[in-house]
């Protein structure tokens, strides 16, 4: 019963909490660009290239072949697939990631403004010490 306890204080602890939905919000972030990049900006892009599909982009190391049928059916010679460098879906990939990688500089920009501004407001005055306090005290008595 110990282990289950101390594994529900690790699971419920903020930090991972915090890490587990930032996870599945980047996650879903990452989706989102994609869908942004490959629906919107690589058609922009490929009008503006003279309508080059940026996926369809390869480079063939060695064409692939299709399989050879003899007259009943039976396969004679078995497909080759082709073997190519897809350097279109690479190029659209690299755009995600600098979309990504700008959305979060900007995030995280964001952040560290907000925390100068946390910083730069002056710091409550500490409270009095206890002797102070009976200093105080003694003054207010003195007064009356």
């Amino acid at each position: 019963m110990g282990m289950f306890k101390e594994f529900k204080e690790f699971a419920v602890r903020g930090n991972l909490v915090d890490t587990a939905v930032a996870f599945v919000m980047g996650a879903a972030f990452g989706k989102v660009v994609s869908a942004f990049v490959e629906g919107m900006v690589m058609p922009l892009v490929g009008m503006l290239t003279g309508g080059i599909d940026f996926n369809a982009k390869t480079w063939v190391l060695k064409a692939g072949t299709p399989e050879v049928k003899d007259a009943t059916g039976k396969v004679i010679t078995p497909a080759v697939a082709e073997v190519a460098v897809k350097y279109g879906t690479f190029i659209t990939t690299l755009i995600d990631f600098v979309v990504v990688a700008f959305a979060v500089f900007i995030a995280i920009k964001a952040i560290n403004r907000m925390r100068k501004r946390q910083e730069a407001l002056p710091a409550a005055p500490p409270a009095p010490s206890a002797e102070e306090k009976l200093l105080m005290e003694i003054r207010d008595l003195l007064r009356r």
